[in-house]
């Protein structure tokens, strides 16, 4: 009993997605631990995340790269738990076939202003109208033709053709033909107040929990298919093999190069603030 109460109790935010259910999987099932620190879960959507980081209200949280300049003074940019895809991400879907130079005279939903699926929209098609629509009704939004087009995230992205949408662009095939790096999509932040020692503690705690859902992975799957929003477990595995990688467990040197040209470009273009160096900790 003496050794709980000595417990910190921290807050840890991330998405009620497959690959984050996965990620987290060790921890929350009490798997792994980090000594000295139990973890509050809290699910929200990535739009969410994002705001509450500008707020700080979390002590560890999934947030979009987009996102990571407004709260580089009080987060510190997690080394494990980041989504990037290699040749893909996120998809701009039509009704109607469409392609890219289409858009700038279109409107495109977005699943909101700070995701990294509306920096790299923005980076495509300068001057693109965009309208924020909550990400799992921007298919219903293109159905109905509220919007003409739509930015398609998380699970999304491996059931889109069961929908009957047309591919304007693979935002992440774009990404890779303009740059020859992966997407960096999502990353996990710690607050720098928490000190280098925690930090440490910490990162080695979420790295070891990816580590045992990729060890246990039918399991895990099993496990993420609760937050999968009815996907079949195929398609659970499927997503989940996208997103939680060796990047996940380590950005490596591609992964860091990848995030410096994002929010390079992103300044470049004046759509995030510069900031002047990113660290990786943990």
């Amino acid at each position: 009993m003496d050794d709980q109460k000595e417990k910190k109790k921290l807050k840890l935010a991330h998405s009620p997605d497959s690959d984050d259910a996965f990620m987290f999987w060790g921890l929350a099932t009490g798997e792994v631990a980090v000594e000295g620190f139990e973890f509050e879960h809290i699910l929200s959507d990535i739009q969410s995340l994002n705001q509450a980081a500008l707020a700080m209200k979390y002590d560890i949280t999934a947030i979009s790269l987009h996102a990571y300049p407004y709260v580089a003074n009080n987060y510190a940019l997690m080394n494990v738990g980041a989504s990037v895809g290699d040749g893909y991400g996120p998809i701009v879907v039509s009704r109607d076939p469409l392609n890219l130079k289409d858009l700038p005279e279109l409107t495109v939903a977005i699943p909101g202003s700070l995701t990294t699926a509306a920096l790299v929209l923005r980076l495509a098609v300068p001057g693109v109208r965009t309208e924020e629509v909550a990400f799992d009704q921007i298919g219903d939004a293109v159905k109905d033709g509220q919007v003409d087009a739509g930015v398609i995230i998380h699970e999304g992205q491996v059931t889109w053709q069961d929908e009957g949408f047309h591919n304007v662009v693979d935002l992440g095939v774009w990404w890779q033909e303009q740059t020859g790096l992966p997407l960096p999509l999502g990353a996990n932040v710690i607050k720098r107040e928490l000190g280098e020692e925690a930090i440490v503690l910490i990162a080695d705690g979420i790295r070891k929990s990816v580590a045992y859902g990729l060890e246990n992975r039918p399991e895990a799957v099993k496990y993420a298919q609760d937050y999968g929003r009815n996907l079949i477990q195929e398609k659970v595995d499927q997503f989940v093999g996208m997103y939680v990688n060796d990047f996940t467990l380590d950005w490596g040197r591609r992964g860091r190069l990848a995030v410096e040209e994002l929010l390079l470009r992103g300044a470049e273009a004046g759509i995030v603030p510069k900031i002047s160096s990113i660290d990786f900790v943990g």
